[in-house]
C-alpha cells in the first residue's frame, strides 16, 4: 500500500495509529520528535508523511517547511487539535496537502490518506508541462513562469493555479475546489478564506488583478481558467 511517516508524541495516538495503519497494509515508522524525523527523513523514502503541529522540540509546520525545500510531491497531512483557520491557512500554504483536527474518526483520515496518495500517483503520471496566458508551470519542478519570469507562489497558490489550469474553460464550484485541493467539505474553509487565496494568486499572475481576465468570477457559480490564446 506505501510507506509511511507519523510524527506523533502521543503514545495512545501512536499505538492506535500504528494498528490501523497495519491493518490497512501500510508500512509505518514513527518519530516522536522533530530530531527523529529529521534523521528518518535523511535516511528513508515514504509515500506519504502524517505531522503532528505540537512536539516537544518544535512544530510540525517546521518539519513540513524542510521536506518541501527538497520534495514538493511527497503528500503531507497534519494532525492537530487547534481548528483556528490561520492554522490551516499556514499549514496549506507551507506546502500541506490536508489537515485534520483531534479527536477524529480513523475512518476518515483512512480515507484522506488514501485519496492523497491517489492523487500523488495521478499527479506523476501526469503531463510535465502546463502552459496557457503567458503561464507556464513545471509540475516536477514546481516553478510557475509568467512571460518567463519566476513567480513566487505559495504552496496553496500554487495548488489553485494548477487546477485552474488543468480545466480550461470550466467552472469550478468552491466544492469542488476544496475537495480536489483539500479533501474537505468545506466546514473550515469558508468563502472568505478562499476569497483571499484568489486575490492573492490573482496579484501574482494577472496584469491587472482589479480586472482579471484569466482567473475569473463567475457570479453565483464559482471561478474559471479563461483561456485567451
Amino acid at each position: 500500500m506505501g510507506k509511511l511517516l507519523l510524527l506523533e508524541d502521543d503514545l495512545s495516538l501512536i499505538n492506535g495509529l500504528s494498528f490501523a495503519f497495519g491493518k490497512h497494509g501500510f508500512e509505518l515508522e514513527v518519530a516522536r520528535t522533530l530530531r527523529e524525523a529529521d534523521r528518518l527523513w535523511e535516511t528513508d523514502k515514504y509515500d506519504l508523511l502524517v505531522l503532528d503541529v505540537s512536539l516537544p522540540d518544535g512544530t510540525g509546520f517546521e518539519f513540513c517547511k524542510k521536506v518541501r525545500r527538497a520534495s514538493d510531491k511527497v503528500p503531507i497531512i497534519f494532525l492537530t487539535a487547534s481548528d483556528e483557520e490561520i492554522d490551516i491557512i499556514m499549514g496549506l500554504d507551507i506546502g500541506g496537502d490536508d489537515y485534520i483536527t483531534k479527536p477524529f474518526k480513523l475512518g476518515v483520515l483512512m480515507s484522506r490518506i488514501n485519496a492523497l496518495l491517489r492523487r500523488a500517483k495521478d499527479f506523476n503520471a501526469a503531463d510535465t508541462m502546463l502552459q496557457s496566458n503567458g503561464i507556464k508551470v513545471l509540475l516536477l519542478q514546481g516553478q510557475v513562469f509568467k512571460k518567463g519570469e519566476l513567480l513566487d507562489l505559495t504552496a496553496a497558490e500554487y495548488k489553485l493555479l494548477c487546477l485552474f489550469m488543468q480545466n480550461p474553460n470550466r467552472v469550478l464550484t468552491k466544492e469542488q475546489i476544496l475537495n480536489k485541493l483539500w479533501d474537505s467539505e468545506g466546514n473550515y474553509i469558508d468563502n472568505s478564506t478562499l476569497t483571499v487565496y484568489m486575490r492573492r494568486l490573482r496579484m501574482k499572475i494577472e496584469d491587472n488583478p482589479g480586472e482579471p481576465q484569466m482567473l475569473v468570477t463567475v457570479r453565483r457559480m464559482g471561478y474559471k481558467w479563461n483561456v485567451l490564446d
